[in-house]
């Protein structure tokens, strides 16, 4: 016989679930119900960064949106801390819990390309490689994540940054509707018109107001072959090339788009590199990129055409599954020698050559949209800022957060304005800047889908 499962309480008590309620349970779904002593469970309940080490009560592998109903009702009526899973990359570990349940949206992976109208429905444990290989065998692509193995879900509910954004706007911007249960066990349709208010929220308000179990996407036309060049400078040449290449950037297209970033060489030498990006056709794009060609001294340059998936697939080692990763992120205006500068003496002294920090260009499609069209406000920002460390020896963890704690305490005052994708457990300050202007309409949604605040487990948003 089994031993009792307790579960956390969302008044953080403890209370034990009746046996027959969980075989119950157990059995209506087509997915597998894991416990402590089940097979399968280390794995499971392992996430995206090797920091986070938690125990749930219970894993639900849900297959269909009827599990994900029984699943949210389960854990309503129990009043346990539930946390929600999609691709399991949240930094702070908000898709996994001690002692609660994890509602695992892994097993949901169909994808359905509809090539004349240009829409995709994906169901919310597909991960973005997956996605942009479905939709590149029709010369079609939205903004998606720029590692492959994120899930599509979360990512689209902060917002959705990637390489498409300057030409095609955030991943939100792509977003026609979504199937969603809600704290009562309820399946909406939230869309423009359909819980209109909800759809809102759900586009870059994350994961507060529910369980999307499926997401449909408008389209846009993208051949197959994309053109990038990436460049390095010494690292005491940062704040003169960054200069330069803004400079470039403000004059370019939409059609191309940019990371800055401070790395190391596999021999340790700090470098200042650009990765400008240009979608138009080859011969076109060569030109639009040959100006960040003559930006300063290049230590290592390259320019290749490569198909778009493989860009897509161009972080993976480095944000690979299982590494260790503690970082800060901010959404900057301009790249200032104020902000350059001490990032850059600081880089030099992380204790792991993994770590990075980046500068994702901004501006072009995404502030095309007011702030107040969905919950995503920052549009009018030119960048956003991350410097993360990432390393693998867990003892190092303390030296690792301390070299990010004193980078960013050498910055200059920053704007109050942050990806809530970035964020890490930082307070309710932070999350209100993350939500900007339009924080106090989404705790008023909050209020009325989620009144009990059940979906917690995020960078959360109180009922009003």
């Amino acid at each position: 016989m089994k031993q009792t499962i307790t579960v956390r309480t969302r008044d953080g008590k403890q209370r034990d679930l009746p046996p027959d309620q969980v075989n119950r349970l157990r059995s209506s779904l087509s997915g597998s119900l894991l416990d402590r002593d089940s097979s399968g469970y280390e794995e499971a309940r392992r996430v995206w960064n090797g920091m986070i080490d938690r125990y749930p009560a219970l894993i639900a592998c849900c297959t269909s949106t009827e599990g994900v109903q029984r699943v949210v009702t389960f854990a309503h009526e129990h009043q346990a801390i539930l946390a929600v899973r999609g691709g399991g990359h949240s930094f702070p570990g908000y898709s996994t819990c001690d002692d609660g349940i994890v509602l695992d949206l892994s097993p949901m992976r169909q994808v359905y390309v509809d090539a004349v109208k240009r829409t995709a429905r994906a169901e919310s444990g597909l991960r973005w490689g997956d996605l942009d290989a479905a939709t590149q065998q029709h010369g079609l692509a939205l903004t998606g994540g720029q590692i492959s193995h994120t899930g599509i879900a979360g990512l689209t509910l902060g917002g959705g940054i990637g390489w498409l954004a300057r030409a095609f706007g955030l991943t939100i911007d792509h977003l026609q509707g979504a199937d969603i249960v809600t704290a009562d066990g309820q399946l909406r349709r939230a869309a423009p018109d359909a819980d209109a208010d909800l759809f809102w929220a759900i586009r870059g308000g994350g994961g507060n107001f529910g369980v999307v179990t499926a997401f449909d996407y408008a389209l846009n036309p993208l051949e197959p072959q994309v053109t990038v060049l990436q460049i390095a400078f010494p690292i005491h040449e940062a704040a003169n090339v960054f200069q330069a290449g803004e400079a470039l950037l403000a004059a370019a297209p939409d059609s191309v788009s940019a990371t800055f970033a401070f790395v190391r060489t596999p021999e340790g030498m700090p470098l200042a590199a650009l990765t400008v990006v240009a979608i138009d056709p080859p011969d076109d794009a060569v030109q639009r990129l040959e100006p960040f060609r003559h930006i300063g001294p290049a230590v290592f340059e390259e320019i290749v055409t490569t198909p778009y998936t493989a860009l897509q697939r161009m972080l993976d080692e480095v944000a690979a599954v299982g590494l260790r990763y503690y970082g800060r992120s901010n959404f900057l205006m301009n790249l200032t020698p104020e902000v350059v500068g001490p990032l850059a003496a600081h880089y030099e002294e992380a204790p792991s050559p993994g770590s990075l920090v980046l500068f994702v260009r901004l501006g072009g499609a995404v502030a095309h949209v007011a702030p107040e069209e969905t919950a995503f406000a920052h549009r009018s920002f030119q960048w956003s800022l991350t410097a993360l460390a990432i390393w693998r020896d867990p003892g190092t963890d303390e030296a690792n957060r301390n070299w990010i704690e004193r980078t960013w305490s050498s910055l200059p005052a920053l704007p109050q304005a942050v990806y809530v994708n970035e964020l890490e457990e930082e307070g309710s300050a932070r999350v209100r800047a993350a939500y900007g202007m339009n924080y106090a309409r989404l705790t008023a949604v909050k209020k009325r889908y989620d009144p009990d605040n059940l979906f917690r487990r995020n960078q959360n948003i109180p009922p009003a």
